[in-house]
């Protein structure tokens, strides 16, 4: 699986905008159980308060049919209470009883636990089963009277009123959920065009981010600033490299031509000391040149960290192993043994010249430090994962922090050739690739690995 350029889009599930919507749909559904639940309190409270009304105004009428006909006539009202029951609405019941208990006149049989001097009121368990609120009253020494009413519509009113609120709850959120997705799409887009231009600031995307900052609303603000922002770094970018392809040249070219007056000395034929002075002159010129090319490739390197911009696919497997081959020539005439384990069509995204330089300045490391008979390795494996190592020395644990630092070198004997350029380039390249490179834990020798940087 080759290694994979581009930071993808933010998934949907990790979008502060779904997290948005999702809250939005959570409490437009608990404002809806909320209002549920106060409605269904109110309907409750309401038909309580209405019901205890009823039995309170029958019971003021049975009782001044009493004051008014006695206990006769009020015991013929309400046999023809009993008589002209509503078929739908509040059932009503009544119990005309003596002090004991008797009953004297209505339809039930059994006086309930409410004190009738006191005109307790409460609800009463009816003998075919449900209950009624009921109000009890003293209406002499010896008689005593019970109105219940029972509520037979407060439920079908409860199921009425919870469909419509579940209906209408979930068509609000429904609308919610369709409305907030939309809008958290177009926001979406619209940071998705402000990402996707930090992770190639090229023109092209330069002016999509242009086009975007109409000055609506605070993200096209932010596009604006962006869009200011990665134009104002392209632009040091550009000067930066400027400056240093200037620089190399201004140094560069009088130190070539230091170098041809010294071609021409020794072409003179000097003395032997004077020819081995010249000699060694031209070898300080060259190693000041290669030091300046591995100063300004690390610099751009490290300039470009990020940038996309000139990467193409490269076979990875097929540029490993034709480097590999072409070390393995050198390394039998010096006396080395070079491995190769390459995983075909490992591909990656990259500049094959500064991966060509990356995979060099590994194996010319390793083949500096490993003595004479030794072996060293070259492995690739699918990820991309690019190992080097070598059964040499290895790396002192006091240097193994700083190697990778521009003009690092070993505190050992026979660790300070070079100017300390070649791991400093090779983690500046790998970062450009973002890639990162390690130097693996080993019980002997030294083992550098190249893979994918771990995502924070």
């Amino acid at each position: 699986m080759p290694h994979q350029s581009t930071s993808p889009p933010t998934r949907f599930h990790r979008s502060i905008f779904a997290r948005t919507v999702l809250w939005a749909i959570i409490i437009a559904a608990a404002i809806t159980a909320c209002l549920w639940l106060l409605t269904d309190a109110t309907i409750r409270n309401t038909n309580q308060i209405a019901l205890e009304r009823a039995v309170d105004l029958d019971l003021a009428g049975m009782v001044d049919i009493h004051a008014s006909g006695g206990r006769e006539e009020l015991a013929r009202r309400i046999a023809d209470r009993l008589a002209l029951q509503p078929r739908d609405g509040q059932l009503a019941h009544y119990l005309l009883a003596d002090t004991a208990g008797r009953r004297l006149a209505g339809d039930l049989r059994q006086w309930p636990g409410l004190h009738a001097g006191i005109s307790e009121s409460g609800p009463i368990a009816l003998p075919g089963g449900g209950s009624a609120f009921a109000r009890a009253t003293q209406l002499g020494p010896d008689l005593r009277l019970l109105v219940a009413h029972e509520d037979h519509d407060i439920h079908a009113l409860r199921r009425q009123v919870a469909l419509v609120y579940v209906t209408g709850g979930l068509l609000a959120t429904l609308a919610v959920a369709l409305i907030g997705m939309t809008a958290a799409h177009r926001l979406r887009t619209r940071i998705e065009r402000i990402n996707a231009a930090f992770r190639h600031p090229d023109d092209e995307a330069l002016a999509r981010l242009e086009k975007g900052s109409l000055d609506r609303d605070e993200i096209d603000e932010l596009t604006r600033h962006s869009s200011e922002a990665l134009a104002r770094l392209g632009r040091l970018a550009g000067a930066q490299r400027e400056t240093t392809d200037q620089l190399a040249h201004e140094m560069r070219t009088p130190l070539m031509h230091l170098d041809n007056r010294l071609v021409k000395a020794l072409a003179a034929a000097p003395e032997a000391e004077t020819a081995a002075r010249i000699a060694d002159a031209r070898q300080e010129i060259r190693h000041i040149v290669r030091m300046l090319e591995s100063l300004l490739d690390i610099a751009a390197s490290q300039a470009r960290r990020g940038d996309r911009h000139g990467l193409a696919p490269v076979d990875l497997s097929a540029l490993a192993l034709r480097l590999g081959e072409l070390y393995a020539d050198s390394a039998e005439e010096s006396g080395h043994t070079l491995k190769l384990a390459i995983a075909p069509d490992v591909m990656i995204e990259g500049e094959e010249m500064q991966i060509t330089r990356l995979i060099t300045n590994l194996l010319d490391n390793a083949f500096k430090f490993v003595p004479v008979g030794g072996t060293v390795e070259l492995r690739l494996a699918p990820g991309p994962s690019l190992t080097v190592c070598d059964d040499g020395p290895g790396v002192p644990p006091a240097d193994r922090e700083k190697i990778f630092d521009k003009f690092a070198r070993g505190s050992e004997p026979g660790t300070q050739d070079g100017a300390g350029l070649g791991l400093a380039l090779c983690r500046a390249i790998a970062e450009r690739h973002q890639l990162e490179i390690t130097l693996l834990p080993s019980t002997r020798g030294a083992c550098f690995k190249v893979a994918p940087q771990a995502r924070r």
